[in-house]
């Protein structure tokens, strides 16, 4: 099974991404690693958590802390999207078993990548401060790494925190230009141009069932399918970290292409706009495989499977 390692800034779409993940059943989850992102540090932990209790795996898959704050900017979070408890208040009152595992994120990724050099995806759905660290202790990791994943960014489309910045972009654009620039030979962008057509409504969730699981999903997406329809004027929940999740499980979903991107930092008006050059008008060699289209079905066919299973 392919090895992974999940970076997560646990909200409701992470949550959902972890779901796949374990329920798929075709992934060696070496470890979730947390960041400071949609909750703080501490509640992405807790969250992460409690979801694999939920999925009576705690034992198995070790959850490590990681950057309590971006790199360089204050804190940011999306409460308002993911709610105060970041699950949208979904398993609210259920007590947490699980323990965090002792160590910090960036060392644990480095760890476990040099350990098994070739091997391991990084999956990371949250702000790039984990990795970022990480190529800055050890810049040589690229040549370990597999292959990265991760959810952030738009080329195409607008925004969704600014007019032209996607959320775990924004709160540590300093990061990503760590992660763009450190020379990964597989970094793949799985941004809004793709995210924003998996949208979950309510007939997949009422194809769930009256199951614990199709109850978790109801509950935890009730408020966003409210937010969404306020702001685009669909009942829907984008189905962001999932997606990231399910092109490791399987990358004939999306189609991509490999092209120069970089992000801006010094803005007064787009910090966090990951910058795409389809014209090669900067000059610069290709860094990214940037997802441009998505089989919408044969995504949501995985997905509502594996939690069906």
């Amino acid at each position: 099974m392919k090895k992974i390692i999940l970076d997560v800034d646990t909200g409701i779409d992470d949550a959902l991404g972890i779901i796949l993940a374990v329920k798929s059943g075709q992934f060696d989850l070496v470890g979730i690693t947390t960041v400071n992102g949609n909750v703080s540090l501490r509640k992405a932990t807790e969250n992460t958590c409690k979801i694999l209790d939920f999925l009576q795996v705690g034992e198995q898959i070790p959850v490590i802390c990681g950057a309590s704050k971006p790199l360089l900017r204050p804190l940011f979070f999306e409460h308002a999207v993911h709610g105060e408890d970041g699950l949208g208040g979904a398993l609210a009152g259920v007590p947490i078993y699980k323990e965090p595992t002792a160590g910090f994120a960036p060392d644990f990724i480095v760890e476990n990548v040099l350990a098994h050099s070739g091997e391991i995806t990084l999956v990371m759905t949250g702000p790039l401060t984990n990795l970022a660290l990480a190529v800055k202790k050890y810049p040589e990791l690229v040549q370990h790494v597999k292959e990265v994943i991760f959810m952030g960014g738009v080329v195409r489309e607008h925004g969704n925190v600014t007019p032209v910045a996607e959320y775990n972009m924004y709160v540590d654009p300093e990061a990503a230009k760590v992660v763009f620039h450190a020379g990964f030979p597989q970094l793949t962008m799985v941004g809004l141009d793709v995210t924003r057509r998996v949208l979950l409504n309510e007939e997949h969730i009422r194809g769930l069932g009256d199951t614990p699981m199709g109850e978790y999903v109801r509950q935890s997406t009730s408020d966003y399918l409210h937010r969404y329809f306020q702001r685009n004027g669909i009942y829907a929940c984008a189905m962001h970290d999932p997606l990231a999740v399910a092109v490791a499980l399987d990358p004939k979903l999306v189609k991509t292409q490999k092209l120069y991107v970089d992000i801006e930092t010094r803005s007064e008006l787009c910090d966090g706009q990951t910058v795409c050059d389809f014209q090669n008008r900067l000059k610069k060699e290709p860094n990214i495989n940037v997802c441009l289209d998505v089989d919408a079905d044969a995504f949501f066919a995985r997905f509502l499977g594996a939690l069906k299973a």
